[in-house]
């Protein structure tokens, strides 16, 4: 069964990743490439996450957490694409099995969401996935829109190598990211009413004060505009924000 889902992936390796975000038959045949995992994590919890597996191994291994929507088939596919890049790459699920595409329910999920549950289960999740049989030792955590600021959460909960955080919360502070083991990517857009210019100064400067790495890039585009299901959906700033987000990752994880 693992063969036969890495073998979709593969077939998939001449299309670029927006071909295959843009069309929802292909994003759920790469979405069924993973495999579903399960695990008793740390607290007691049974979470699930999907894991795709690269063509060669050990790999470095990446955890990935998903937007407001839940575990779609966008962020499995991004896991796909990782794998396509030559990563071990887990999208957990932190709305155990809930996915949606309407705001109001959305909003819902989102506050449903344990700040102590959903640390342990990312937190959970990278021992697992550092301690993977295929893993290689290095790690890293990609999120976004409310997965951006759990991905900063989950580096803070178990020292990864990189972290990148595609407008996410980021309201931290210098205390709380001495936790850091290694440097974060931050992608915000300029018209983002939620994660302003305001709230990233913040962080950069407690990022300064903790003496961690950061790196900032920012977009003329408005929030969630990396998500091609998205009305601010922009291709250009996209594909940007993904190489830059791809050598953030090979710099870091090589």
């Amino acid at each position: 069964m693992q063969i036969a889902r890495r073998n979709v992936v593969l077939g998939m390796a001449g299309l670029p990743l927006a071909a295959v975000l843009a069309d929802p038959r292909l994003a759920w045949a790469a979405a069924q490439s993973l495999e579903n995992v399960s695990l008793t994590t740390d607290g007691g919890l049974n979470v699930s996450a999907a894991l795709a597996v690269p063509a060669q191994t050990p790999a470095p291994a990446i955890l990935l957490v998903h937007e407001w929507w839940g575990l779609n088939d966008q962020i499995k596919t991004m896991a796909a694409d990782l794998a396509k890049q030559g990563y071990l790459a887990l999208a957990v699920d932190l709305y155990n099995g809930h996915v949606t595409d309407k705001p109001d329910e959305a909003r819902k999920l989102v506050g449903g969401v344990d700040g102590a549950a959903a640390t342990d289960t990312v937190g959970s999740w990278l021992r697992w996935l550092k301690g993977h049989q295929l893993a290689s030792g290095k790690s890293a955590t990609i999120g976004w829109c409310f997965g951006g600021g759990w991905s900063l959460n989950a580096a803070l909960a178990e020292p990864v190598d990189a972290t990148i955080v595609y407008y996410g919360s980021v309201k931290k502070s210098a205390g709380d990211l001495q936790a850091l083991n290694g440097p974060v990517l931050g992608h915000f857009a300029e018209r983002d009413r939620w994660i302003n210019h305001a709230m990233v100064s913040g962080f950069e400067a407690e990022m300064a004060k903790a003496g961690r790495a950061y790196t900032s890039h920012w977009y003329e585009a408005d929030h969630a505009f990396a998500n091609p299901t998205s009305a601010r959906y922009d291709e250009g700033d996209a594909a940007l924000a993904w190489q830059r987000s791809l050598d953030f990752l090979r710099q870091h994880l090589s």
